[in-house]
């Protein structure tokens, strides 16, 4: 008799276990029994108290849901990013607000266990959030090696499908390797510069195909942002893209968008001497003209001293373009062919319409300065010392020309000590009395400018 009511007692205390389990320990979504009913009470409590914004009210009960049915529903994972964030807002402990960053780095990864196959927001979105979360909260902090890392897992996983964002951050986090360590990182970043823009370029592809101009949109911004990074890397020397993109171009003359981006590139970095920036130009022109392709053949025709073919072409681009930066650069180009050429009143005009285009072309400044260099003495023929105040001048637009483009500092200060040698002594000064020390003097003729004698 009491073995059997021993046996009875045990089937009810197995029964009542088996009726109330959780879902994380039995591995369903909302467990059994009574913790499933207690699953679904907090999930119906916390979710509109995350709604209406009040978190503190939402924690203990979505804290409960989380623990206890992990893979009951995505609301916990969308709300909790909420939640921890607005904990973490709250929290002034240094030691208990990385913690709680911990946390929602692990809530990301939780989400990825049990929800991490989403049609729409699987994986590599999750993923995506979780890095750009990182990096909000972090701050100077961050550890781009540890977004490197995140993101590079997924665009092994999901290559051409990986979600954009997700490509975007680990070009952000190669970037900020590259400026840590260049020497080690550069032909890493170089690689992960070529591997990235491949899988864009299929995306934005995948979006034209579609008919999604949003998605395109968006896509080819994200290119372009990281295309300025590479601009700016110090990573893209000539050489190395030339090696890149030399048989790259060959296998896509005839693909135009190619074309047009990697002139658009290669122009950027300042590349257009190179035999793959004009081999791009030739292929595209052929194709449809278009002012960079115009620009190239320019260049390349400028290279060989063919000054007429280089103009026509450079003239051609500038009639196309309604672009600032490109036509501020065509004439600059246009300036300094007709200086080679000892043409000077034309490569002043030609500079001042790049400046018109592009006030702060530093170089353009620079050319003028050459050019009432080698033209003083046609201002005073006769006066050796009224040849000698022209170089007032020439310092004068050196100086503009380190004012407006800081990178031309050193250059510029360096020209600026020479002609300064050339400026009339005290003594000269004294000797005319056309000129006064501290006074205006105009310097009439092409060059057309009034300077202050010191």
């Amino acid at each position: 008799m009491k073995s059997k009511v021993f046996i009875l007692v045990l089937s009810a205390f197995i029964a009542i276990n088996m009726n109330a389990q959780k879902g994380i320990d039995q591995g369903t979504p909302y467990g059994s029994g009574e913790d499933s009913v207690r699953c679904i009470t907090n999930i119906s409590l916390f979710i509109p108290y995350a709604k209406s914004g009040n978190f503190k009210d939402a924690h203990p009960y979505w804290k409960a849901v989380y623990d206890e049915c992990p893979a009951s529903t995505k609301n916990i994972y969308i709300y909790g990013v909420d939640i921890i964030n607005w904990q973490i807002s709250q929290e002034n402990d240094a030691a208990k607000k990385e913690a709680l960053i911990n946390d929602l780095m692990k809530l990301y990864d939780d989400r990825i266990k049990y929800f991490g196959d989403d049609n729409r927001y699987g994986k590599d979105w999750i993923v995506s959030r979780k890095a750009q979360n990182y990096n909000q909260l972090k701050g100077e902090g961050t550890d781009p090696a540890v977004i490197y890392k995140w993101t590079g897992e997924v665009m092994d996983e999901f290559k051409e499908k990986t979600e954009a964002l997700a490509v975007s951050l680990y070009m952000f986090a190669s970037f900020k390797i590259l400026q840590n360590d260049m020497d080690k990182h550069k032909a890493q970043y170089v690689e992960d510069f070529l591997k990235t823009s491949a899988i864009l370029d299929a995306q934005i592809e995948t979006a034209k195909k579609a008919n999604n101009a949003k998605d395109e949109e968006n896509i080819i911004a994200r290119k372009v942002e990281i295309e300025k990074n590479f601009v700016l890397s110090g990573a893209a020397d000539c050489e190395i893209l030339q090696s890149i993109y030399g048989a790259k171009i060959e296998e896509n003359k005839t693909n135009l968008d190619f074309l047009k981006e990697t002139l658009t590139l290669l122009r950027r970095v300042n590349c257009r001497e190179i035999d793959a920036f004009f081999t791009a130009s030739e292929y595209a022109h052929n194709i449809e003209p278009t002012p960079e392709s115009a620009m190239g053949l320019g260049s390349k025709a400028f290279r060989e001293k063919d000054f007429a073919a280089a103009e026509k072409y450079y003239n051609e681009a500038i009639e196309m373009s309604d672009n600032a930066e490109i036509k501020a650069e065509l004439y600059y180009a246009l300036a300094a062919m007709a200086q080679q050429q000892n043409s000077f009143v034309k490569a002043k005009q030609l500079s001042l319409k790049c400046l018109a285009e592009n006030p702060n072309y530093g170089r353009a400044y620079m050319l003028i300065a050459m050019c009432y260099a080698s033209g003083a003495k046609t201002a005073f023929p006769d006066d050796q010392v009224l040849t000698k105040c022209v170089y007032y001048t020439v310092v004068d637009k050196l100086e503009k020309a380190r004012q407006v483009d800081s990178s031309l500092a050193e250059e510029a200060g360096k020209l600026i000590n020479t002609y300064k040698k050339y400026y009339p002594t005290k003594e000269e000064i004294f000797m005319h009395p056309e000129i006064d020390q501290g006074k205006s003097f105009s310097i009439g003729g092409w060059i057309g400018e009034t300077v202050t004698i010191r």
